[in-house]
């Protein structure tokens, strides 16, 4: 999914400084660039040398800097994309320059509360929180958006369009709300992988090659998803279409929800937001 980040040809440049050149500002700067970004200006600070050559080598025309004041100092938008523990020391070290900009602050790291950002940078930056997950990598993400109370509804827009550049986006009401969709679209990815790891094992013990199980996991999970994401339909409905009465899916749904199926998969994700909300409160804390 590409998009185009709406830009008045007789207005100058929209600088973004990425703060933090991981994988996430890669994606997202790629996404950019083949959406066409004639109208933005975009820089990464990282202190790891050989992070910054390759971001250079890769991204023509890029500019790039160990300091991150050199290129938040002239950007309109601050998307912070460092690991978690490092963001109160970065983002206390951007506050002396948050009056002057007035930035749209966009952060991409997971467990840092949009409230502890505002106190950091101080009471000028509006704050919007991103939990994109690692599809974006391939431009198939999806990303939970919650915006402080600072951001009007330009700057909402503007997160929207930036992060669409990596795929889909949708919006909640707290901070919160964002605990629970690192719980669903952060972590998920992990749970389908194990589940076409698991498949592709039991195919292997039922006598497929390691190729054939592998290819057959990973097409049936795609096709799924994209029948899910197409067909107009609900999965429990799609799901019923596909299961019918005495067969071989009703065999296997059987043994599932025998299993507490339902049971497993809650527990699971309540695990993953309570600890989503206790790593908000260990950081917040510094």
């Amino acid at each position: 999914m590409t998009t185009s980040v709406s830009t008045p040809a007789t207005n100058p440049p929209l600088q973004i400084a990425f703060i933090g050149g991981g994988q996430m500002s890669r994606a997202l700067i790629a996404g950019l660039r083949s959406a066409g970004s004639d109208h933005l200006a975009l820089s990464v600070a990282d202190p790891y040398e050989p992070q910054r050559r390759a971001l250079a080598a890769d991204f023509p025309g890029l500019r790039v800097s160990a300091d991150n004041d050199a290129v938040a100092a002239a950007a309109d938008v601050w998307v912070l994309a460092v690991k978690p523990q490092q963001m109160p020391e970065v983002a206390r070290g951007l506050a002396a320059l948050a009056p002057a900009r007035r930035p749209l602050v966009i952060s991409v790291a997971a467990g840092i509360r949009a409230s502890d950002l505002e106190r950091w940078l101080g009471p000028t930056a509006s704050v919007v929180r991103a939990m994109p997950n690692r599809p974006a990598l391939v431009g198939a993400g999806v990303t939970a958006l919650f915006a402080s109370p600072m951001v009007d509804a330009a700057q909402r827009r503007l997160a929207e369009q930036l992060l669409a550049a990596v795929g889909s986006t949708v919006w909640v009401e707290s901070d919160a709300a964002v605990d629970v969709a690192t719980a669903i679209s952060g972590s998920g990815p992990a749970y389908f992988l194990r589940l076409i790891e698991l498949l592709e094992a039991a195919a292997v013990d039922a006598g497929l090659s390691p190729v054939t199980a592998s290819r057959l996991a990973i097409g049936t999970a795609l096709g799924t998803a994209r029948l899910a994401d197409e067909s107009g339909q609900s999965c429990a409905e799609l799901r019923a279409s596909v299961t019918s009465a005495g067969g071989t899916t009703a065999a296997a749904l059987a043994v599932l929800e025998g299993r507490d199926l339902r049971g497993i998969v809650n527990a699971a994700v309540r695990a993953a937001a309570d600890r989503a909300a206790e790593l908000a409160d260990e950081f917040g804390a510094r």
